[in-house]
Parts: C-alpha cells; sequence; structure tokens
C-alpha cells in the first residue's frame, strides 16, 4: 500500500514509534522524515529543481493512475535512466487487510526508488531498502492505532475492519495539527514546534459495512541518544460523523480522568510518607 499513534484532541499525539532500523552508526542524527526534501535534484541542462513544494511521502496517493486491481499506482520495477545499484523487485505483503480479502502490499524497493526519481528528489540508492523499512514499518504502527480505536467501538467484533483506501494529504494540515502549531507558537518549550511531514487520510471498512476516516499525522520526535530517528503518529477518527465526534469525546474524557486518578495517586502517595 502507499505502494506505501492516537490520542483526543487535547490529547498529545500517540508515544512515539521506534524505527526498526539499526542506526548506531549514524550519531547525532536529526530526526526527519526519511526522504530529504531539502536536497533538489540537479540537472545538467539547467538549474537546480524547486526546494519550496511541500514535504511528501514520494508515492502518490491520490485517485489519478491506480491500477484497478490493487487500488495502488502503477510504479515500473525497470531500472531508472541513470541509476547505478540494482535493487530488489520484491514486494513485501503488509498486515493490513484490503477489502477483498487479501491484504495489501508495500512498494518494492526499485518501485520507491522510481517514485522518488519521478519525484526529482536526489535519491541516494543505497538507502533506499532503508527508506522502504521505514515507510512500511510506519504504516504498520498506524494500523495498529487504528485497530486500538476500533476494539474500543466494538469491543466483542469477531471480524477485523479492513482498510478500503487511502489518500496521501501532503502539505495539508489537519485542524488539530493547526492546533498543535498554535500551541507551540505560544509555549515552544512545551509543544512541538514543528509541523507533522506527512498527512494520510485512511479509509476503514468496519465488518458491517459502514466506512470510517482516519486522520494519520506523522511528526518527528526527538532522537535515540545513539541517533536513531524516533517518529511519532496522531491516529484519530476524523470529526466528520457523530459517531466519530463519540468516539473522540469518550477517549478525551478517558485520557482527563486518567491523568485526574494518576495526579490523585501520587498525591495520596506523598502524604502517606510524611
Amino acid at each position: 500500500m502507499g505502494q506505501a499513534a492516537s490520542q483526543s484532541v487535547v490529547s498529545s499525539p500517540a508515544p512515539p514509534a521506534q524505527c526498526p532500523i539499526d542506526h548506531s552508526a549514524v550519531k547525532a542524527a536529526p530526526a526527519k522524515c526519511p526522504i530529504s526534501h531539502d536536497k533538489p535534484a540537479t540537472s545538467p541542462s539547467g538549474p537546480p529543481q524547486s526546494s519550496l513544494k511541500p514535504a511528501e511521502c514520494p508515492i502518490k496517493h491520490d485517485s489519478d493512475g491506480l491500477n484497478p486491481l490493487n487500488q495502488m499506482p502503477t510504479l515500473s520495477q525497470m531500472p531508472a535512466e541513470q541509476q547505478l545499484a540494482a535493487l530488489p523487485t520484491q514486494r513485501e505483503t503488509s498486515t493490513i487487510p484490503r477489502d477483498d480479502g487479501s491484504r495489501w502490499e508495500y512498494p518494492s524497493p526499485q518501485q520507491f526508488y522510481n517514485a522518488l526519481v519521478r519525484k526529482g528528489w536526489e535519491t541516494p540508492e543505497e538507502h533506499v531498502e532503508t527508506m522502504v523499512q521505514i515507510h512500511n514499518f510506519l504504516n504498520e504502527q498506524a494500523w495498529q492505532e487504528i485497530l486500538k480505536w476500533e476494539r474500543k467501538e466494538n469491543p466483542v467484533a469477531v471480524e477485523q475492519p479492513q482498510l478500503a483506501r487511502f489518500k496521501g494529504r501532503p502539505g495539508e494540515l489537519s485542524p488539530k495539527a493547526r492546533f498543535w502549531l498554535f500551541a507551540g507558537w505560544l509555549l515552544p518549550s512545551r509543544f512541538n514546534t514543528e509541523p507533522p511531514f506527512d498527512r494520510h487520510d485512511w479509509i476503514v471498512r468496519r465488518p458491517g459495512g459502514e466506512e470510517v476516516r482516519y486522520v494519520i499525522d506523522y511528526y518527528s520526535a526527538p532522537p535515540e541518544p545513539d541517533g536513531s530517528p524516533v517518529f511519532s503518529l496522531d491516529v484519530r477518527p476524523a470529526l466528520d460523523s457523530v459517531g466519530s465526534i463519540k468516539q473522540r469525546i469518550q477517549a478525551a474524557t478517558e485520557d482527563v480522568w486518567a491523568a485526574f486518578r494518576e495526579e490523585n495517586a501520587r498525591n495520596s502517595s506523598q502524604n502517606a510518607q510524611r
């Protein structure tokens, strides 16, 4: 897929998801989107391409050019024109169910590389396989967060929900992302001042056939002490239906009460020790 964690409005994004790649050899590297957006590719016959385009996933997620068999862009498995190193063409199957009972597939490193080249981004071939692993890992984490929401909504459901379709919306800040950016502007020492580096909207089909839209904001988090990048995902139902609004209010209420109980227990423990 995409030839590609979750809180209420009043809470912070889900705990950071650690990248599965061992980056211990890269010390103190700042956390960021795994794709470099600040070095546009150059052309021997012209100036560098504009670097002002919004950061986005290199895989095209809109409805244009989708293969009707897999609802994904048709990306070539052939090497790019100026490609020097051979890249694998095997595609990994995700754990995310599709609406026809099969599972979504991720792009091969070769397809991922071709997508980067098509976007005009400078592409280090030796890092493409790592980029694909990070890309796949973030999607798996996002799906697990969606399942948490769905289990709360229907804890006795036997069948799992399915990802019917999805769309990347790079450069489009969600209302919640705008709220946190404003909070960061007011209190930069307490809140994140960086916008999400990507956004996806996933349409999830529940066992009964109801479709629910989820919004996913992808953030960079502070790196590990060894320089390993860390990412934070904010996954939640979009506020576009009565049911989703109720879910979000319930989650916000649970978070507030959980924080209140934790603070109360801490105060009781401190008083008992006096």
